[in-house]
Protein backbone atom coordinates (compact mmCIF):
# COMPACT_ATOMS: atom_id res chain seq x y z
CA UNK A 1 0.00 0.00 0.00
CA UNK A 2 2.71 2.51 0.71
CA UNK A 3 6.47 2.87 -1.07
CA UNK A 4 9.13 4.63 -0.13
CA UNK A 5 11.84 5.61 -2.17
CA UNK A 6 15.35 7.52 -1.63
CA UNK A 7 13.29 9.96 0.30
CA UNK A 8 15.68 12.82 2.03
CA UNK A 9 15.09 16.04 3.93
CA UNK A 10 17.17 19.00 4.79
CA UNK A 11 15.97 21.32 7.50
CA UNK A 12 18.39 24.66 8.37
CA UNK A 13 20.76 23.42 6.71
CA UNK A 14 20.79 19.53 9.03
CA UNK A 15 19.89 16.52 6.46
CA UNK A 16 16.85 14.88 8.98
CA UNK A 17 16.87 11.65 6.83
CA UNK A 18 18.31 10.76 3.58
CA UNK A 19 18.25 7.78 1.34
CA UNK A 20 15.54 6.45 3.36
CA UNK A 21 13.60 3.46 1.24
CA UNK A 22 10.90 1.21 2.61
CA UNK A 23 7.46 -0.84 1.96
CA UNK A 24 4.02 -1.09 4.25
CA UNK A 25 1.94 -3.38 3.03
CA UNK A 26 -2.06 -4.74 4.56
CA UNK A 27 -2.01 -5.57 7.94
CA UNK A 28 1.33 -4.72 8.64
CA UNK A 29 2.70 -1.95 11.26
CA UNK A 30 5.70 0.32 10.43
CA UNK A 31 7.19 1.82 13.86
CA UNK A 32 9.38 4.52 13.72
CA UNK A 33 11.58 5.16 16.45
CA UNK A 34 14.76 8.14 17.08
CA UNK A 35 15.70 10.79 19.36
CA UNK A 36 14.14 14.15 19.53
CA UNK A 37 14.88 16.18 16.59
CA UNK A 38 15.72 13.29 14.61
CA UNK A 39 12.98 13.54 12.03
CA UNK A 40 10.29 11.15 12.91
CA UNK A 41 7.20 14.24 13.18
CA UNK A 42 8.92 15.00 9.65
CA UNK A 43 8.72 11.81 8.03
CA UNK A 44 5.08 11.20 9.12
CA UNK A 45 4.21 14.56 8.31
CA UNK A 46 5.69 14.15 4.68
CA UNK A 47 3.76 10.33 4.43
CA UNK A 48 0.31 12.06 4.94
CA UNK A 49 1.75 14.86 2.28
CA UNK A 50 1.45 17.85 4.91
CA UNK A 51 5.01 18.66 4.34
CA UNK A 52 6.64 18.61 1.14
CA UNK A 53 9.47 19.95 1.68
CA UNK A 54 11.54 16.75 0.50
CA UNK A 55 13.46 14.43 -1.99
CA UNK A 56 12.39 11.05 -3.25
CA UNK A 57 8.90 9.19 -3.60
CA UNK A 58 6.12 8.54 -1.39
CA UNK A 59 3.52 6.22 -3.34
CA UNK A 60 0.30 5.39 -1.59
CA UNK A 61 -2.04 2.53 -3.07
CA UNK A 62 -5.39 4.09 -1.64
CA UNK A 63 -8.25 5.70 -2.30
CA UNK A 64 -7.63 9.18 -0.96
CA UNK A 65 -4.82 10.39 2.00
CA UNK A 66 -4.07 7.96 4.99
CA UNK A 67 -5.58 9.24 8.23
CA UNK A 68 -3.18 11.12 10.25
CA UNK A 69 -3.03 11.79 14.31
CA UNK A 70 -0.93 14.86 15.43
CA UNK A 71 1.01 14.48 18.40
CA UNK A 72 -0.81 17.26 19.18
CA UNK A 73 -4.22 16.89 20.49
CA UNK A 74 -6.00 18.81 17.39
CA UNK A 75 -8.46 20.51 19.64
CA UNK A 76 -10.48 23.51 19.96
CA UNK A 77 -10.65 25.23 23.43
CA UNK A 78 -14.15 26.53 22.57
CA UNK A 79 -15.66 23.21 21.52
CA UNK A 80 -17.01 20.20 23.75
CA UNK A 81 -15.55 17.10 23.31
CA UNK A 82 -18.70 15.82 21.20
CA UNK A 83 -18.15 19.20 18.78
CA UNK A 84 -14.71 18.62 18.38
CA UNK A 85 -14.82 14.81 17.20
CA UNK A 86 -17.63 15.63 15.30
CA UNK A 87 -15.70 18.69 13.78
CA UNK A 88 -12.47 16.65 13.56
CA UNK A 89 -14.84 13.66 11.57
CA UNK A 90 -16.15 16.04 8.81
CA UNK A 91 -12.89 17.40 8.47
CA UNK A 92 -11.46 13.96 7.46
CA UNK A 93 -15.11 14.01 4.72
CA UNK A 94 -16.93 11.68 7.31
CA UNK A 95 -19.24 13.01 9.34
CA UNK A 96 -20.73 10.92 12.00
CA UNK A 97 -24.20 10.81 14.04
CA UNK A 98 -24.21 12.02 17.66
CA UNK A 99 -25.01 8.59 18.57
CA UNK A 100 -21.82 7.17 17.36
CA UNK A 101 -19.83 10.20 17.73
CA UNK A 102 -21.08 9.69 21.72
CA UNK A 103 -20.47 5.52 21.38
CA UNK A 104 -16.39 6.77 20.52
CA UNK A 105 -16.01 8.98 23.31
CA UNK A 106 -17.59 6.30 25.79
CA UNK A 107 -15.01 3.85 24.69
CA UNK A 108 -12.41 6.42 25.03
CA UNK A 109 -13.30 6.96 28.69
CA UNK A 110 -14.64 10.47 27.91
CA UNK A 111 -18.59 9.96 28.12
CA UNK A 112 -19.26 11.96 31.44
CA UNK A 113 -17.37 14.61 29.82
CA UNK A 114 -18.83 14.75 26.11
CA UNK A 115 -20.47 18.29 26.79
CA UNK A 116 -17.19 19.64 28.41
CA UNK A 117 -15.35 22.40 26.62
CA UNK A 118 -11.91 21.29 25.21
CA UNK A 119 -10.28 23.64 26.76
CA UNK A 120 -11.33 22.72 30.54
CA UNK A 121 -10.21 18.96 29.72
CA UNK A 122 -6.75 17.65 30.67
CA UNK A 123 -4.05 16.66 28.29
CA UNK A 124 -4.91 13.20 27.98
CA UNK A 125 -8.89 13.68 27.55
CA UNK A 126 -7.74 16.08 24.93
CA UNK A 127 -5.69 13.60 23.01
CA UNK A 128 -8.63 11.08 23.59
CA UNK A 129 -11.20 13.00 21.79
CA UNK A 130 -8.63 13.22 18.96
CA UNK A 131 -8.27 9.27 18.96
CA UNK A 132 -11.49 8.75 19.03
CA UNK A 133 -11.54 9.29 15.50
CA UNK A 134 -9.75 6.16 15.55
CA UNK A 135 -13.22 3.89 15.97
CA UNK A 136 -15.10 6.38 13.03
CA UNK A 137 -13.35 6.79 10.56
CA UNK A 138 -12.91 4.05 7.65
CA UNK A 139 -9.38 4.43 6.45
CA UNK A 140 -6.92 2.02 5.05
CA UNK A 141 -4.15 3.63 6.36
CA UNK A 142 -3.15 5.33 9.78
CA UNK A 143 -0.20 7.50 10.64
CA UNK A 144 -0.10 8.03 14.11
CA UNK A 145 2.48 10.64 15.62
CA UNK A 146 2.94 9.55 18.90
CA UNK A 147 -0.71 8.45 19.80
CA UNK A 148 0.82 6.38 23.12
CA UNK A 149 1.94 10.00 24.57
CA UNK A 150 -0.14 11.64 27.74
CA UNK A 151 -2.79 8.51 27.87
CA UNK A 152 -2.99 6.53 30.69
CA UNK A 153 -3.09 2.55 31.56
CA UNK A 154 -6.41 2.07 30.19
CA UNK A 155 -5.94 4.57 26.94
CA UNK A 156 -3.26 2.37 25.92
CA UNK A 157 -5.08 -0.88 26.19
CA UNK A 158 -7.63 0.83 23.98
CA UNK A 159 -5.21 1.98 21.51
CA UNK A 160 -3.12 -1.30 20.96
CA UNK A 161 -6.83 -2.96 20.37
CA UNK A 162 -7.77 -0.17 17.98
CA UNK A 163 -3.87 -0.53 16.58
CA UNK A 164 -5.00 -4.57 15.91
CA UNK A 165 -7.76 -4.33 14.89
CA UNK A 166 -7.02 -2.11 12.20
CA UNK A 167 -4.04 -4.79 11.22
CA UNK A 168 -6.41 -7.57 11.09
CA UNK A 169 -9.04 -5.86 8.92
CA UNK A 170 -6.09 -5.47 6.45
CA UNK A 171 -5.00 -1.93 7.25
CA UNK A 172 -1.91 -0.63 8.12
CA UNK A 173 -0.49 1.58 10.21
CA UNK A 174 2.68 3.62 11.12
CA UNK A 175 3.32 5.24 14.24
CA UNK A 176 6.17 6.76 16.15
CA UNK A 177 6.48 5.87 19.79
CA UNK A 178 8.74 5.61 22.15
CA UNK A 179 7.45 2.23 23.70
CA UNK A 180 6.81 -0.94 22.47
CA UNK A 181 3.78 -1.19 20.54
CA UNK A 182 2.31 -4.65 21.60
CA UNK A 183 0.37 -6.35 18.70
CA UNK A 184 0.64 -9.65 17.13
CA UNK A 185 0.96 -8.45 13.12
CA UNK A 186 4.15 -7.86 11.21
CA UNK A 187 6.01 -5.16 12.81
CA UNK A 188 8.92 -3.50 11.25
CA UNK A 189 11.05 -0.68 13.21
CA UNK A 190 12.33 2.14 11.47
CA UNK A 191 15.35 4.03 13.41
CA UNK A 192 16.14 7.58 12.21
CA UNK A 193 19.56 9.52 13.92
CA UNK A 194 21.39 6.29 13.54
Amino acid sequence: MLEVSELRCERNGRVLFEALSFRVLSGELLRVEGGNGTGKTTLLRSLAGLYIDIEGSIAWDLPDYPLYVSHRPGVKDALTALENLAWLCELYGQPQPTAELRRALGEVGLARHEKRLAGNLSEGQRKRVNLARLALIDSPAWILDEPYSAIDKQGVAWLNERVEAQLERGGLAILTSHQPVETRAQTTTLSLGQ
